[in-house]
């Protein structure tokens, strides 16, 4: 009888909790959803640029399940640049002429494969060998590891977590210990409290994140094209806008377990958008979800300024949304106030 009044009790508990009783039954689902939008996706099809390519060989390519578009020159340069393309092709006189993006080495490995594949069938009949192309690299090299392109989106990763989580947790203890409803008891406004908790919760989320950096880069060697600052920049933005979210979600947690709980809504699907999977083989109608979250940007702005080298003309855009992240957080942050204290 004692054990199941124990057991009684404890489902009681589970179902007057809605909140852990959702996480329970929902998360590992919409986990499981968003993992075979990722594994489940459509093949990868490499995207090359034809310079002066027989129209033979561009049709073995494109037999090969390549995606090939022909330019000039300068445009297939243009397009390289722009990452709109995996690799130019150019054929000087017999000799095959590849240039890599170089910034995922997967994708140099599939533009190896199927090239190879084409020219091997393409080889007149009887030569042993098809002819080798002449192979160079827009970024990275045929040395560049994977972790090379992984490490700007783990950076981004580590520093959004643990911020979001610290300061979520540390808000939240404000809040359970008194300290908030003391400070709402002041003639201080909404406003000035949210300021004044972001920049001070902010000192040590800026050190956090400078550390991390500096250890991805220094000590665990990743590649460093860009500047160092620029890694910085958005790095605290990142750590900003983490902060930020962190404090608001806190506002609807009542225990430090409900505030781990949001994790499978707010940091998971982070990971899966943020660049770290392959997002050219997900459907074009859920790319887009990528653009609602924090890391997409984050993650986008490093890897332009470790691997390719970046500077502000490429990553202005990534900095602008990420500060409109961080103030879009704060206002709303200033509103979930209200149900503490009308001002």
């Amino acid at each position: 009888m004692r054990i199941r009044a124990i057991v009684i009790r404890i489902l009681r508990q589970f179902f007057h909790d809605k909140r852990t009783l959702m996480m329970m039954l929902v998360a590992p689902m919409l986990i499981l959803f968003m993992m075979s939008l990722v594994f489940n996706g459509n093949t990868y099809v490499p995207k090359l640029g034809a310079v002066n390519v027989p129209a033979p060989l561009i049709q073995k390519l494109q037999d090969l399940n390549a995606e090939v578009a022909i330019y000039s020159a300068e445009e297939a340069q243009t397009e390289l640049d722009n990452v709109h393309l995996d690799a130019v092709l150019v054929m000087n006189g017999t000799t095959p002429q590849l240039t890599l993006e170089g910034s995922d080495p997967s994708k140099n490995k599939a533009v190896l494969f199927l090239l190879q594949k084409a020219l091997q069938s393409s080889a007149p009949t009887g030569t042993a060998t098809a002819l080798a192309p002449t192979i160079t690299y827009l970024h990275g090299g045929a040395d560049m590891a994977a972790f090379d392109n992984f490490g700007p989106v783990l950076i981004g990763f580590f520093v959004f977590f643990f911020v979001f989580l610290l300061s979520g947790v540390s808000f939240l203890r404000e809040r359970t210990g008194g300290t908030l409803e003391r400070l709402l008891a002041t003639p201080l406004r909404r406003w000035e409290i949210v300021v004044g908790y972001i920049l001070g919760f902010g000192i040590f989320t800026t050190l956090q994140a400078t550390l991390i950096a500096w250890f991805a880069t220094s000590v665990l060697g990743l590649m460093m094209v860009g500047s160092f600052w620029y890694v910085l920049l958005i790095t605290l933005l990142l750590a900003l806008a983490a902060l930020s979210l962190g404090t608001l979600i806190s506002a609807f947690a009542n225990n430090e377990f409900q505030m781990i709980q949001f994790i499978p809504l707010i940091i998971v699907p982070q990971v899966f958008f943020s660049g770290l999977f392959s997002l050219d083989t997900m459907s074009v109608y859920l790319r887009w979800i990528g653009h609602l979250m924090p890391l997409y940007y984050g993650a986008d702005a490093l890897r332009n300024i470790m691997i390719r080298g970046a500077g502000w003309d490429r990553i202005w855009l990534d900095v602008l949304v990420l500060a409109s992240f961080t103030l879009v957080f704060m206002i709303l942050n200033i509103v979930a106030l209200k149900k503490h204290r009308k001002i």
